[in-house]
């Protein structure tokens, strides 16, 4: 298998960048030309002496903004652990550097907007949980890796890598285009990565979770919903369990992905808007492209939908149940579980009816399996697709005790676990597991909603506590304010990072230039002005009650009519994004 290069020297001079490959025996360097934009591949005796050096870690790629291109490098890592052999790194610090020495060049307006374009990418860049490999490819599964042709072996990690899971394709677009770059070219995935070694009955066997972020439809919580046209699931995330023993190895993978038809739920000041299911779109054709790659990808799919089956919730569980029914597939199977009211009341024991009414599925489903002679016993035959309202808390839970359920299985099959033990009397690993599984469920959720997951004090401990509760409620209001004043600031960072929105060559104006209505500024002013002349006649009574009631009277009105105008009003007082066109959000 083609590899990418481990450790690099950046050298920079006022003309070029020359990027070299430090591994033994490594000739290459790359040269980019900082005026021309042109990337060639050359030797080590064309690095000028005069060159400033340092370190980097790797290559993230290249991107156009409006002062013209800049190159992104990872500064920093951390191993994560080891892989089949194969060391796992978290990127952790990035510089962002342009190609251009000034920005004189630019207008005023210009130079604004490319700090606010810089901003963005460090806005992407700090929001943890990047990962790469240099001679391992971390997008696929291990059953996909086991199931391929040796022309795919050969392949480079940037060709052969899942696009749903590089998160920096369309910055390493320039790199794609000339094949002999690509060793310098490292696919990087969105996620979560924990690789535990862990102990049971004294053997000791590595217990590993991946979760990779689909970066088609990717964004924030409330302004990414439902599917596009390409049948692509807001917030898709695959989860992969593996355990690797004495050269045998096993892992199980489930999915979660937003409801896949057109519906949306723009913030609006409210604490939960209401969702609306699109009337204008043909939802069973991307409904039907959707389900068609998860078939295809897959397998059978066994749909867990966690979501309420009353208020405003009820509507898209009906709509769901609906359409897998008119697809007629016998590959889709649909269980609606509702969550919050079968676990009301801290009954969070019920959470067992779900995992015994699927234990007959996933026996069937199965998971995938090497024994330690190399040769497969078992595959995959299908996945559970999991979702909720985010396909972050709820789903969370449901996914720990299905990967647990899979696990008991596989350490029997391997030997770790003895004929009638438990996982869950395993009090140090199911400690290790419960906290890497509430670890997953944070990562997730920070990336997603902008806080930490709700109800992770269940999956750490395996019971509700009033200190979860009381976390769930600080999260929730953290959530609430990223929400409708700052997601629309990381919609656009995410968006510009993928290439869903490219900075244009010319001069012209860009979006980030639309001015906010009247009402924003003004109706907030009064109604602050008409709150805080309320508390002053109230601390400094008139010369009569009936003047004091008067005076309180007035302003409290003013305060609440113009309160009432701004809710109405909300979707006018978000920060909403700027880059995208409505209907990419709808």
């Amino acid at each position: 298998m083609a590899t990418a290069y481990e450790r690099y020297n950046l050298h920079t001079t006022p003309e070029k960048f020359f990027i070299e490959a430090c591994d033994e025996g490594a000739d290459a360097v790359l040269a980019i030309d900082r005026v021309s934009n042109e990337m060639t591949l050359t030797g080590k005796k064309d690095v000028p002496p005069s060159a400033v050096t340092r370190p980097i870690c790797g290559i993230m790629g290249t991107i156009r903004l409006v002062a013209g291109m800049y190159l992104i490098v990872i500064t920093r890592k951390r191993n994560v652990g080891s892989l089949l052999g194969h060391a796992v790194w978290k990127a952790v610090d990035f510089d962002v550097i342009s190609y251009k020495k000034t920005v004189l060049h630019l207008s005023e307006i210009q130079s604004q907007e490319n700090k606010t374009f810089l901003s963005m990418i460090n806005n992407v860049l700090t929001t943890d949980g990047f990962y790469f490999c240099t001679d391992y490819d971390l997008t696929h599964t291990l059953q996909r890796l086991a199931n391929t042709s040796p022309d795919f072996q050969e392949m480079s990690l940037l060709e052969r890598a899942d696009q749903r899971f590089v998160w920096n394709g369309n910055l390493l677009r320039e790199l794609a285009a000339q094949p002999e770059l690509h060793k310098f070219a490292l696919p990087v995935v969105h996620g979560f990565i924990v690789m535990k070694p862990c102990r049971i009955n004294g053997k000791i066997f590595e217990w590993i979770l991946i979760s990779r972020r689909s970066c088609f439809r990717a964004g924030v919580r409330y302004y990414l919903r439902g599917i596009d046209s390409e049948g692509h699931a807001a917030n898709f995330v695959e989860t992969e369990q593996i355990v690797l023993y004495e050269g045998a190895k096993a892992s199980f993978i489930q999915t979660r992905g937003s409801m896949p038809f057109y519906w949306s739920q723009r913030p609006n000041l409210k604490y939960k808007p209401k969702p609306i299911i699109s009337k204008t779109t043909n939802h069973m054709d991307g409904f039907q492209r959707h389900f068609d790659s998860q078939l295809l990808i897959y397998g059978k799919q066994t749909i867990l939908n966690l979501v309420n089956q009353k208020g405003s919730e009820k509507p898209l569980e009906q709509a769901f149940a609906k359409m897998v029914s008119g697809m007629n597939n016998g590959m889709l199977n649909y269980i609606a579980f509702d969550f919050h009211k079968e676990c009301s009341a801290m009954r969070w024991d019920r959470l067992q009816i779900l995992v015994d009414d699927v234990a007959e599925t996933q026996e069937e489903y199965g998971y995938f399996m090497v024994n330690s002679e190399g040769k497969t016993v078992a595959q995959q035959k299908g996945v559970f697709r999991s979702n909720c309202m985010d396909c972050l808390d709820r789903t969370n839970v449901i996914q720990s005790l299905l990967a647990r359920r899979s696990l008991q299985s596989q350490l029997q099959r391997m030997g770790v676990l003895n004929v009638g033990q438990r996982i869950e009397e395993q009090a140090e690993f199911e400690k290790i597991y419960k906290n890497a599984w509430a670890d997953n469920a944070n990562a997730c959720a920070v990336q997603y909603a902008g806080t930490g997951a709700l109800k992770t004090d269940f999956t750490r401990t395996g019971k509700r506590t009033r200190w979860g509760l009381l976390m769930d409620g600080w999260n929730s209001m953290i959530r609430y304010y990223k929400n409708n004043f700052s997601d629309g600031f990381r919609q656009d960072s995410i968006d510009l990072f993928l290439g869903n929105f490219a900075v244009d060559e010319s001069d012209g104006p860009t979006p980030l230039r639309v001015q906010k209505d009247w009402k924003f500024l003004t109706l907030p002013i009064i109604m602050l002005v008409a709150f805080s002349m309320c508390i002053v006649c109230l601390l400094m009574a008139g010369d009569t009650w009936t003047e004091t009631l008067a005076y309180v009277t007035f302003w409290g009105a003013a305060s609440a009519i113009t309160a009432t105008i701004i809710l109405f009003n909300g979707q006018d007082f978000v920060d909403a994004p700027k880059l995208v066109h409505k209907e990419k959000l709808d």
